[in-house]
């Protein structure tokens, strides 16, 4: 059975083989969406196959937390979403436990044996397969059709490490696609290529949507509603705007021809204008209206909980809890939105610095470590931002208290999150090794893939970060 991803097959065959062996297995994951579905799949996998497991997660896989590891004494650590990064150290550790990875990242300079990896194989780990989708092929080489309800999780896990584009999935996403569609838990199809379809009144779902802009209506509320009031369409249901799943198809053609009709004539690309409209996938067994309906709203709500310090309530909601986990991480999800809408208003306010080759911000305390990546890559080609180099953010990394904090000193560690674009990609740009490199080169370390990557440094070393990364891109690019 070669499964979705046939390249990855024998791989995945192994490390099946290495947990059903094993007498205790640790399950260590990553904190993102992609990390929480990847756990979700494989905790759900060795449950079936009747494989005792714990589950932990960490924010970034370093010694510290490797000894962490160490310290519960399980004989077997099954990593996902990370750990091919970090081969080189985990291997260090072979005499304390037996490690069996599910990852995507670019692969440290040492080897296992039990390593599922698409960038092993040829694949592209940025693009083509994500950490959730290493999860899930191994959940199929443990309980083969059985497991194939958990595709619509690594979906999740896919589009939530931004690996669909407007013409959706691609490479070998497109096989758990297939299998998800097959197994009737997800629906592909093509529709408005905008967040918010299932959760946002119709003037917010178009104010916020930003991917494609349209003047006038993008970031423009008043401008949004005159948009929908001038339209030929019931539009309202009791006073209320509806959203785009109350609408019918008649209704939605509606909208749709009007937006890009208004969108050609504000001048907008004919090739952005295409964009408004892209594949979508939907969890047919997920209630229509909620956050758990549109893969992309699902994500987010995941980045919303263990982003936070609360992966629990995430890989609770994975599990199936519609109950009080999933109360907890709708209200962390508007804490989530309110940061991230904090957060890329002081990028806009204070600017971000522009050198020959990167741009950057420092944030100090002001945006926390771990949604720092994210409001840099909302912040590409907003105002006063450049879409052709890419930016890099630094946060501090410090405890967080309700209290106020001084801004990173020398003392302590700063997160640094990098994002480019795909176009830049396709010019040579690869900024898991920019990451790695720079880091390295100022006593820090990282990694990630070639359209974002992230590094942690010790304070007091942005300045020479910057200027080891600028050198490097412009080597790559040039």
């Amino acid at each position: 059975m070669d499964g979705p991803v046939p390249e990855l097959a024998a791989r995945a065959a192994a490390c099946a083989d290495r947990l059903r062996d094993a007498d205790s297995v640790l399950l260590a994951s990553h904190i993102d969406a992609d990390g929480l579905t990847s756990a979700a799949v494989a905790a759900t996998a060795l449950e079936r196959a009747g494989i005792p497991f714990d589950t932990v997660f960490e924010k970034q896989l370093d010694e510290p937390a490797i000894a962490r590891i160490v310290a519960t004494e399980h004989e077997t650590v099954l990593f996902t979403d990370f750990g091919s990064g970090q081969l080189d150290v985990i291997v260090d550790y072979a005499d304390a436990f037996t490690p069996v990875i599910a990852d995507h990242h670019q692969p440290a300079d040492a080897e296992t044996d039990y390593h599922c990896n698409p960038l092993l194989e040829g694949l592209n780990g940025a693009s083509e397969l994500s950490g959730a989708g290493a999860a899930y092929c191994l959940a199929r080489a443990l309980g083969g059709d059985e497991n194939r309800d958990l595709a619509a999780l690594a979906v999740v896990g896919a589009v939530g490490d931004m690996q669909a584009g407007v013409d959706g999935l691609t490479g070998a996403n497109e096989g758990i696609v297939a299998e998800g569609v097959d197994a009737g838990v997800l629906q592909e199809g093509t529709d408005l290529a905008m967040y918010g379809r299932q959760t946002r009144p119709l003037p917010k779902l178009l104010e916020y949507a930003s991917d494609v802009r349209i003047p006038g209506i993008t970031g423009d509320e008043s401008g949004a509603v005159r948009f929908l009031s001038d339209l030929d369409a019931d539009l309202r249901a009791d006073g209320e705007w509806k959203r785009w799943v109350d609408l019918t198809a008649d209704e939605r053609q509606t909208v749709a021809s009007a937006l890009l009709k208004r969108a050609v004539a504000s001048g907008v690309p004919a090739s952005r204008v295409n964009d408004l409209i892209g594949t979508t996938y939907t969890l047919t067994a997920e209630e229509e209206g909620t956050e758990l309906r549109d893969v992309s709203e699902f994500s987010t709500l995941l980045n919303a909980t263990a982003r936070y310090e609360r992966a629990d309530v995430g890989l609770a909601v994975c599990l199936g809890d519609r109950g009080a986990a999933l109360d907890r991480a709708r209200t962390l999800l508007r804490n989530h939105r309110k940061n991230l809408s904090e957060g890329l208003e002081l990028v806009k306010s204070e600017g971000v610095t522009i050198e020959d080759h990167v741009q950057w911000f420092d944030a100090g305390t002001k945006i926390r470590e771990t949604i720092v990546g994210i409001v840099a890559g909302m912040a590409l080609g907003a105002d006063g931002v450049r879409r052709d180099r890419p930016i890099v953010a630094f946060a501090s990394v410090e405890p967080r208290s309700t209290e106020s904090r001084p801004e990173a000193d020398d003392e302590g560690e700063v997160k640094v999150s990098a994002r480019g674009s795909h176009t830049l990609v396709r010019q040579g740009l690869d900024l898991s090794t920019v990451m790695r490199e720079a880091a390295r080169s100022v006593g820090g370390d990282g990694g990630g893939h070639d359209v974002a990557a992230g590094a942690t440094i010790p304070a007091g070393e942005q300045a020479a970060f910057v200027a080891a990364a600028d050198e490097l891109v412009a080597a790559q690019l040039e």
